[in-house]
């Protein structure tokens, strides 16, 4: 048996082929960035295409031989965003990602009318705002979708997501949109000379396991140019990548939780009731089979880390040596263990984008020391490491306050690429072990080839399922020192501290 997943993440779209029992055959990869459009973070849709034709040929090569059929095929894609067409398919504007923040007023007038929390990032948000800056395009819209959607449309023809994926379009009550929301954002947009059902704009809700359609002839050609990929695969339904990371860490029961760390640190957890009211720090979502689930996000995570390693390779080859990327990362990774107890009084911010739980609107990463602080490579690689996560302890307190013990945390992404440093870091932020499976760094692209699989025999429940898959997985579980827990615990001091200095900057960009 042969699955394919495909992820678009935020720095790399990534193929993974999967055998019956999960096991990775082959990856691909293909490296993308997002840019500013207009003031606005956005992606080239032509890139998402020639990118996941480079990941896949990527894959076929390091697989090594030709691929004609699949068993299964899986689309994920970063969650959330402003994708709209027209009658004819046109895209009306370039995609806006999750990462915009401009949608502020939008989420502050549906969480009121909705009383529920609608973050900036939200489809229904960010859509909403387009109508209260009255702009050109919005009745022109026939369609609105995800990135993952969008994709699997391509390659399938059918206009559908999955559970976690539409959760971040507008919220659910269980299997499907939440009606009585929905009539009441219709009036809304009535009022604004919006005519028609909103849920009309929106792709189907699919649970996991269900049957999404099957590639086209259009889409094998798309996928595969060369043409040796036949037509006629069936697909899983298309997910977010909050879901695929639920799903790559097997955490889909209540009081589980588990960290996504990459381009942004999204903490997820399973509910074992709904909260007692709705709070602006934490965003209620589904898991891929429907049940509810609360997320604390931050915009940013190692984009900070990775412009220091850029840095440091830069100076290197000033001096004509030449070091692999990985050898960086992990070298100076491993050498914030020789930092200070208090980390040289150092502190940061990676705000590239603006971050909602900070009270930031706009980007504008620091560097914060006091004027007996410490600056030496050990101390500037633990701020980097820390402060890649440390936005996340501002929404950690609510857990507490809820009474959400966690009975496991599980981690993946590119943060925990290097054993040991990222996830003993993380132990300290969240204050609970924290467990990382040796598919870690694969994450969402072999999550939705794992849900691919599902879809080929789902006569259990997805929990059941995953059990299996993970009852033999290679993971190490780790708990910070107590010095580690020391060490995050005055740089936190320190964030807080000169928190007021980073919405300064922002306020100021």
């Amino acid at each position: 048996m042969k699955i394919l997943g495909i992820e678009l993440g935020s720095t790399r779209i990534k193929a993974v082929l999967i055998d019956e029992n999960a096991k990775i055959l082959a990856t691909g990869v293909s490296e993308w960035e997002n840019e500013l459009v207009d003031g606005l973070w956005s992606y080239p849709m032509q890139k998402a295409k020639s990118g996941m034709q480079e990941a896949y040929a990527d894959l076929v090569k390091n697989y090594g031989k030709a691929i004609t059929t699949l068993d299964r095929i899986g689309i994920s894609a970063m969650m959330h965003g402003h994708l709209a067409f027209d009658e004819n398919d046109n895209l009306l504007v370039p995609f806006r990602t999750w990462r915009n923040t401009n949608s502020a007023k939008a989420g502050e007038i549906l969480s009121e009318l909705l009383d529920f929390h609608v973050p900036t990032r939200w489809s229904v948000s960010q859509y909403f705002q387009t109508v209260l800056n009255k702009e050109e395009h919005v009745k022109k819209i026939a369609h609105l979708n995800t990135l993952s959607g969008y994709v699997h449309y391509l390659l399938t023809g059918k206009r559908v997501l999955g559970m976690n994926d539409a959760s971040g379009i507008f919220p659910l009550l269980r299997n499907d949109y939440d009606e009585e929301r929905l009539k009441k954002f219709d009036t809304l947009l009535s009022s604004y000379d919006i005519k028609g059902k909103f849920k009309d704009l929106l792709p189907s809700v699919l649970p996991a396991g269900a049957n999404a359609g099957a590639l086209t002839e259009e889409g094998a050609l798309l996928l595969d140019p060369t043409g040796n990929l036949q037509p006629g695969i069936p697909f899983c339904p298309p997910e977010g990548d909050m879901g695929t990371g639920m799903i790559a860490t097997g955490s889909v029961e209540p009081l589980c939780g588990n960290i996504s760390s990459g381009t942004s640190a999204n903490l997820t957890v399973i509910l074992e009731k709904p909260l007692s009211r709705a709070y602006e720090e934490l965003d209620v979502i589904a898991t891929p089979d429907g049940y509810p689930a609360v997320i604390i996000h931050t915009n940013n995570c190692t984009n900070e880390i990775n412009e220091w390693i850029n840095v440091f390779d830069e100076a290197l080859k000033l001096f004509g040596l030449n070091v692999s990327k990985g050898e960086l990362f992990e070298k100076l990774f491993n050498y914030a263990l020789k930092s200070d107890i208090d980390v040289g009084g150092m502190t940061g911010y990676n705000f590239l984008a603006g971050e909602g739980l900070a009270g930031t609107n706009k980007g504008a990463p620091l560097l914060v020391r006091g004027q007996d602080g410490n600056l030496n490579l050990a101390n500037l690689m633990q701020t980097q490491i820390y402060s890649a996560i440390a936005t996340l302890s501002l929404g950690i307190d609510i857990l507490d306050k809820e009474g959400i013990k966690l009975k496991k945390v599980l981690a993946h992404g590119g943060f925990y690429k290097t054993p040991l440093i990222g996830q003993s870091a993380t132990s300290a932020v969240l204050k609970t072990p924290v467990t990382v499976m040796n598919t870690a760094s694969e994450g969402g692209a072999w999550g939705i080839a794992v849900l691919a699989l599902y879809s080929t025999q789902n006569s259990i429940t997805l929990s059941a399922f995953l059990d299996k898959i993970f009852e033999s997985a290679e993971k190490t579980v780790l708990e910070a020192s107590t010095e580690e827990k020391d060490k995050y615990a005055e740089f936190l001091r320190n964030y807080i501290r000169y928190l007021p200095v980073a919405k300064t900057a922002s306020s100021l960009q």
